[in-house]
């Protein structure tokens, strides 16, 4: 029994023996891994040792005491920051969006290890290369549409016209058009009116002037005085009143052809036809053709003739 109990010991310090190499082997392997990296952001040097430089977003308020080592390393306070591994004492101040004029807004709150990160407003757009950009400037307001709009870095492009501005230009441009030419047209009728009433006016007084001046034969009966009138106004001028009384040219040239050796006879012949045509009238309507004709010495030699005695 004792030989058992005493075979049984050295398994279980074996166990235990094992066990505390493990643990050791661990231990050392750690401090072999920290011994190899100390300072993974490097160092800087302080009365002659080598102090781990604290990481971003931290700053350090006491130095190390033992080389390679970190001495005391604090979050930067609100409102600050560090971007790189450092030994300031204190961080960088972050960058404030609220710039009079500048028309910024936090695009992305500042952290103790990255600065504010800043954008332009709505409606805004940066206008230089540099980044980040300083100051915004206003985008564009279009009166007629939108062409291209405004982005972070460039200006809203406007559209020139749009559909709408282009037909209201063509209606009122039709109706300008029609206007006008309504205008001209009216203008043009207005003075064909006015011409017409003032040629009616000078005719008028041209006819009251003449009348005024015409000769006023009596109406009396032709037919004893036919062969001294016919003497008197001879045979050019009396085709000329046959004419104008409208008296066929077959009855004119038939006058001659019947008196072809006495112009006188063919002269009586027409002026008989012609008082046959007049009637009554014929003395008055003699005297005013042969005044319009232009013969008014002739008219008044007629008008002679028709104031003789013998006249009825």
């Amino acid at each position: 029994m004792i030989s058992a109990e005493s075979s049984k010991f050295p398994v279980w310090f074996i166990i235990l023996a094992l066990l505390s190499l493990l643990v050791s082997a661990t231990s050392s392997s750690n401090e072999g891994q920290n011994r190899s990296q100390p300072c993974v952001d490097g160092t800087y040097e302080h009365e002659g040792r080598n102090c781990c430089l604290c990481g971003a977003g931290l700053h350090l308020k006491e130095h190390c005491t033992t080389n390679l080592q970190f001495g005391t390393c604090e979050t930067c306070p609100k409102e600050t920051y560090s971007i790189y591994p450092n030994n300031q004492k204190s961080c960088e101040p972050c960058t404030s969006c609220l710039q009079p004029n500048a028309n910024l807004e936090v695009e992305e709150p500042c952290t103790p290890a990255r600065d504010t990160r800043c954008r332009c407003k709505h409606n805004h757009y940066c206008s230089s290369d540099i980044k980040p950009c300083k100051i915004c400037n206003p985008c564009k307001v279009c009166a007629k549409g939108i062409k291209v709009d405004c982005t972070a870095n460039s200006d809203r492009v406007c559209n020139d016209k749009t559909e709408g501005d282009n037909k209201v230009a063509i209606i009122v441009g039709i109706i300008v058009i029609v206007v006008v030419i309504g205008l001209a047209i009216g203008l043009l009728l207005k003075r064909r009116r006015n011409r017409k009433r003032q040629h009616q006016v000078e005719l008028t007084d041209f006819n009251a002037a003449e009348q005024s001046q015409f000769l006023r034969a009596p109406v009396v009966d032709l037919q004893p005085h036919l062969p001294d009138i016919a003497e008197v106004i001879g045979w050019r001028d009396l085709e000329v009143v046959a004419i104008r009384s409208s008296i066929p040219n077959t009855a004119i040239e038939a006058c001659k052809i019947n008196h072809p050796h006495s112009i006188e006879e063919a002269t009586l012949e027409l002026l008989k036809i012609w008082v046959e045509k007049n009637g009554r009238e014929a003395s008055r309507n003699l005297v005013q053709i042969l005044q319009r004709s232009g013969k008014r010495d002739k008219a008044e030699k007629v008008m002679d003739i028709l104031s003789r005695p013998n006249a009825v």
